[in-house]
This record gives structure tokens, C-alpha cells and sequence, in this order.
């Protein structure tokens, strides 16, 4: 089984994903947390969890990453931080993520990054520029720096039973996603190698992952 780094393994969808991981036969989840006591959790599903900062060193993180054969970025600094956080965590932190990645030769990339990433008229009527400035580019260096990368993009996040079911097509026009449907499609891009390079808007939807992917 590939191991599996999961960085941001404490966030809503980290947990959702390191739970399907765990039970899925091709990958073997490793999360990363950034206090002892989040260890706990994963501990009980015996899900192996390493302790690190991304606002610490690079050496630290390389340290993590040993033995690791892909990367899930799924962290952020969250809502009620200020924009500092912003920058040492879903840029920076990123950063550092993905030149430790390239140093180590840890070729497979999974970056969750946010739908209009790319779009600044809209970053600018967002009320949460900072972190779509961030979101932006953070992706740019990854698809810059020559990993096998792929760069999710999901809509409005939703805390609802996921469904399966999502579409690419003018994701921007539909309500939201919910997170569990957000972790899902991650497991299934990570089995999908005709995804490796590739940046993926997608929503809500009438689509099974798998007819998502074989259409791509």
C-alpha cells in the first residue's frame, strides 16, 4: 500500500479522508497534527500521526515526511484567524510543504485548494481575499516546481451527508459541496493518474467520481 501524508489530518475534511483512507486497501494514511493531544483520535483508529508545525522550520517538515510516498495538503488556518495565519499557514506552510516535497523526491501532490482561485474580480468582492491571494499562489508554485501534481478546487463547503456526486461542469453556478464528498473524490484522484497535472473546479452534482475521472 502507497503511504500517505495527510497534513491538516485535524481539519473536517483531514478526518473524513484519514477515515476512508484507513479503510481502503490501496493506501496507508500517516496524518500530520500540530498538538500532542490531537494525536489521540487517530491513535484509536491506528492511523500513525507525527507532529509538526507548518509554521516551524522546513528541516522539521522534511523530518515528517520520511518514508512517505504522496502528499494530501487539505490544511488551513480557518475562518476565525486573523491574516497573518493566512500567510504562514495556507501560503507559506504550503510553500514549504511542496520544496520539502521536491527535495525528498515525494512526487505525488495532492493540493486542496478553492474554486475561483484564479479569479481576482471575484477575490475582490469575496470579504476573504487574503486566502484566496494564498490559495492562488500556493497552486502556482506547485504547478511550477515539477511534482506530479493535482490541484482540487471545490465549491462552498458543506456539512451535510455526501451523496457521490459532483460535476465540473460550471461548478461555479452550483450551492456548495459537502465535505464528505470533498474527502471522497481526494481518494479517488489519488488512484487516477491521469489526473497528475491537472487543476479540477467541480461542485455538487449528477456524477459518479469515477465517470468524473474517466471523462478527463
Amino acid at each position: 500500500m502507497k503511504r500517505v501524508l495527510i497534513i491538516g489530518a485535524n481539519g473536517k475534511i483531514g478526518k473524513i479522508l484519514a477515515k476512508k483512507m484507513k479503510s481502503s486497501t490501496d493506501f496507508e494514511p500517516i496524518v500530520l497534527v500540530r498538538k500532542e493531544e490531537q494525536k489521540s483520535q487517530f491513535n484509536q483508529q491506528l492511523i500513525e500521526s507525527r507532529l509538526a508545525s507548518l509554521e516551524g522550520s522546513t528541516e522539521e517538515l522534511k523530518m515528517i515526511m520520511d518514508g512517505v510516498e504522496a502528499i494530501v495538503f487539505v490544511a488551513g488556518s480557518g475562518g476565525s484567524t486573523g491574516d497573518d495565519k493566512t500567510l504562514s499557514v495556507d501560503l507559506d506552510g504550503a510553500v514549504k510543504v511542496i520544496e520539502s516535497a521536491k527535495t525528498l523526491n515525494i512526487k505525488r501532490f495532492i493540493m486542496l485548494s478553492a474554486i475561483n482561485a484564479d479569479n481576482r474580480e471575484f477575490w475582490e468582492t469575496s470579504g476573504i481575499k487574503p486566502y484566496y491571494i494564498a490559495k492562488h499562489y500556493a497552486d502556482r508554485i506547485l504547478k511550477e516546481i515539477g511534482l506530479d501534481f493535482t490541484i482540487l478546487r471545490p465549491g462552498s463547503l458543506l456539512d451535510e451527508p455526501g451523496k457521490g456526486l459532483i460535476t465540473i461542469n460550471n461548478p461555479t453556478e452550483q450551492r456548495g459541496i459537502p465535505r464528505e464528498d470533498v474527502a471522497g473524490f481526494i481518494l479517488e484522484v489519488l488512484k487516477s493518474d491521469n489526473t497528475i497535472g491537472k487543476v479540477i473546479e467541480f461542485n455538487e452534482g449528477n456524477q459518479s467520481f469515477t465517470d468524473i475521472l474517466v471523462g478527463l
